[in-house]
């Protein structure tokens, strides 16, 4: 049955192959017999870490997966469903591109975004948005600045050409992602309750197809390379990025879903990592029937395929059908209606195995379920220990950092940090709205809102993780990623409703990244409880992490949360921006005399390690309470929620946004650094008109919400404590172009 072209199989053709010898010796034991190179190259991909998930499937199980409104759950189908009411329900998912950008920026973030796309419309909802997670090196650098260049040009070109606008996200700069960068990219999408499709094979005998674009030679073992460490040498493995063609997956988008209103398709998936050999063993497993696949049928772009390379292709723009037998010419014709290949390539089986044949010769026979997850794929626990750096936190006194002499110079200073700028030069270049559901663009709100033309209601989503804070302490970090999604879904409006997650980390056999990566886990699965916010699904991106000849460097934890929201009342959506001079500003929430691991002790003081801000559960939990109950009693002309850069940047941003200056006084019983910059948790900056103020303060005192008036709204420029820190036309001039220069310079 082995090609005699092909390698004669060993225990060293496994290791070649990312396996390991116990791994090799249980798939000769699952085979009954030595695989050949073919077969071995199918359970390479689908036990690589990005397909198997094998060493983070353990603490994954302990998240939350039950909610309300869940419809589909973690691992059930290709992303999440929620219901979203009026008979709607809403699709979601993020997941990671890192290597792939790390090495060809461009084409790796643009089939990124296309494969995120295709795992929600494969389940019949339509993408109504996209949002996105970026972090790069230090901004100085010339190869920063190629990738950056590289990875916005690429989301913007696919994202645009398809027709999905890119409503939000968040970009970092570290030199810990000076080799490995994290591209990681969510899509959103609406179908009517009771219209999805599942990723099934059911129906032996039932014809299965290939659709889409023809398969190509690239992308071969991409998810093999994308689950072991990047490397100097990492360049020659190019070949494993795939290349995206935004217009083919808008025709596969409109033909999947005119597809599926024909009745004639049983099941669908995308083909994404693994490209047939997931796709088949996924849904067969599933259905726990097999598959009878002729790989000669299989349209491709080059002559001489060999079989693994047909299987283990990652070119864009396919997708599996398994459809109704005797209903193939409904198929046909719409794929011809839009000028897309559809080859019936074989059909389903009752055997439990995937069977490929090739040149009318078996070259390869393997039982589906035990290549997926939750089948026969190795589960792992590693070793983990306290990272030794802890240490230095732990050491770290903030009573060594000195205030400033000028705080009007160190804020200026402060907003030198490309981590606090706009992004404006980044997302100018995306199109955020196309199909004109966008809101906000005028009066931005901290989650963007997107509109639902077929209900009155409104979608809120966000990105957010800031990985400081769980390098400080992986645990409260991840927590503070969840609750700080959950706050910009409230400020904006909405009500919390679901998570997707892009879990990014360095390698799981280095103990104390596995330490970063347990502690992670249950940090977020604490708040996801708290806030009744099911994990719908995501990813596990390991092996972030670049390796020198003299040195390793892992990325910072960097636990990305895609939140879902739902604003039931359009008059509840609510802008971060000033509204009107005189209106009054508060402080909710308690403030601390906190510096740790603020962009200002970074960036101000250069002090990398310190303790996380202070962070208590139970208080966020109850000011996003109070809220809620503001904005829906409609007490509040503004809301926005204290994170990076402090109270200072928040008020900032709230003054730009409503072209409105302010005065403040900050309170003498902190450090006026702290109060200023500091980022403890767990605050939200509001405005108040002056016919609210009374009704405002006594739901306050109802619900013993801590808060504090800081000032009122007017003017041209900025007052803090009576000291002039300048006009706001300045302080926005370099808010917007600060990025700009550093990026084109």
């Amino acid at each position: 049955m082995q090609p005699t072209t092909e390698p004669v199989v060993t225990v060293e053709t496994a290791k070649s192959l990312g396996l390991t010898s116990e791994e090799f010796d249980r798939i000769v034991e699952i085979m009954g017999r030595t695989p050949n190179f073919t077969e071995l190259s199918i359970f390479s991909v689908m036990w690589s870490e990005h397909c198997s998930y094998k060493n983070s499937i353990r603490w994954l199980k302990t998240l939350p997966r039950e909610g309300a409104r869940l419809l589909v759950g973690a691992g059930e189908e290709n992303a999440g469903l929620v219901d979203i009411g009026d008979g709607l329900a809403c699709a979601f998912k993020i997941e990671s591109h890192n290597h792939p950008s790390a090495i060809e920026p461009y084409q790796g973030a643009a089939t990124g975004v296309g494969g995120i796309h295709r795992d929600i419309f494969t389940m019949g909802a339509r993408p109504i948005c996209s949002l996105n997670s970026l972090r790069f090196g230090k901004i100085e650098s010339n190869h920063t600045k190629h990738l950056v260049d590289g990875v916005v040009r690429g989301i913007g070109d696919y994202g645009n050409c398809f027709g999905v606008p890119t409503v939000g996200g968040e970009v970092y700069f570290n030199e810990c992602y000076n080799q490995n960068i994290l591209v990681n990219a969510m899509s959103v999408g609406v179908v009517r309750v009771g219209e999805t499709v599942s990723a099934c094979a059911d129906g032996p005998g039932n014809p299965v197809f290939i659709v889409g674009s023809r398969t190509g030679k690239d992308g071969i073992h991409g998810a093999t390379f994308a689950s072991a460490d990047l490397t100097e040498d990492s360049a020659e493995d190019l070949p494993a990025v795939q290349v995206g063609d935004p217009f083919q997956e808008k025709l596969l988008l409109e033909a999947s879903l005119e597809a599926i209103q024909t009745g004639a398709i049983v099941g669908m998936q995308d083909m994404g990592a693994a490209g047939i050999t997931c796709s088949t063993s996924e849904m067969s497993a599933k259905s726990e029937t097999g598959m009878r696949i002729d790989l000669d049928r299989v349209p491709t772009r080059q002559d001489n395929m060999h079989p693994f390379e047909i299987l283990l292709s990652e070119s864009q723009e396919r997708m599996l059908i398994v459809g109704h037998k005797g209903q193939e010419e409904k198929l046909f014709a719409v794929f011809d209606k839009w000028d897309l290949e559809c080859e019936q390539i074989g059909e389903v089986t009752a055997s439990g195995r995937l069977e490929f044949f090739h040149h009318g010769e078996k070259v390869a026979d393997v039982p589906a379920e035990p290549l997926v997850l939750g089948g026969g794929a190795p589960v792992y626990e590693r070793e983990y220990r306290r990272p030794a750096y802890f240490d230095r936190i732990e050491a770290f006194d903030q009573d060594d950092i000195p205030e400033p002499a000028d705080f009007p110079a160190t804020a200026r200073r402060l907003l030198e940090s490309p981590n606090l700028v706009s992004k404006r030069w980044i997302y100018e270049q995306y199109d955020s709205m196309v199909r004109t559901n966008s809101m906000g663009t005028n009066a931005p709100s901290d989650a963007a809102l997107v509109r639902l033309k077929e209900s009155d209601k409104c979608l809120a989503v966000t990105t957010d993780c800031n990985s400081a804070y769980v390098f400080a302490d992986p645990y409260r970090g991840a927590m503070i990623a969840v609750a700080e999604a959950a706050r910009n879904i409230v400020c904006s409006g909405g009500e919390p409703v679901a998570i997707t997650n892009c879990l990014n980390f360095g390698n799981p056999y280095n103990p104390e990244v596995y330490w970063q990566f347990v502690h992670a886990i249950q940090g977020m699965g604490e708040a996801c409880r708290r806030f009744d916010t099911p994990v719908t699904g995501g990813n596990v991106s390991f092996y972030n992490q670049s390796v020198f000849k003299d040195r390793t460097e892992p990325v910072y934890p960097t636990p990305t949360i895609g939140m879902l929201g739902v604003v039931d009342d359009p008059s509840w959506q609510t802008s971060l921006s000033f509204k009107g001079a005189g209106d009054r500003i508060y402080l909710l929430g308690q403030a601390y005399d906190d510096l740790g691991s603020s962009e200002y002790l970074q960036f101000v003081h250069g002090e990398r390690y310190s303790p996380v801000p202070h962070f208590d559960l139970e208080e966020e939990f109850a000011l996003q309470q109070t809220v809620k109950k503001l904005i829906r009693a409609g007490l509040l002309a503004s809301a926005h929620d204290v994170s990076e850069g402090g109270l200072f940047v928040a008020l900032l941003e709230k003054a730009m946004s409503g072209a409105l200056g302010f005065q403040i006084e900050t309170d003498p019983a902190f450090r006026k650094d702290a109060y200023l910059f500091g980022e403890s948790q767990s605050r939200v900056v509001v405005s108040v008109s002056a016919e609210r103020e009374e009704a405002f303060l006594t739901m306050l005192g109802q619900h013993g919400t801590p808060y504090r008036l800081l000032g009122s709204v007017g003017g041209a420029g900025l007052q803090i404590d009576g000291e002039d820190y300048g006009q706001l036309a300045g302080w926005k001039r370099e808010f917007d172009e600060s990025l700009g220069r550093h990026l084109t310079h």
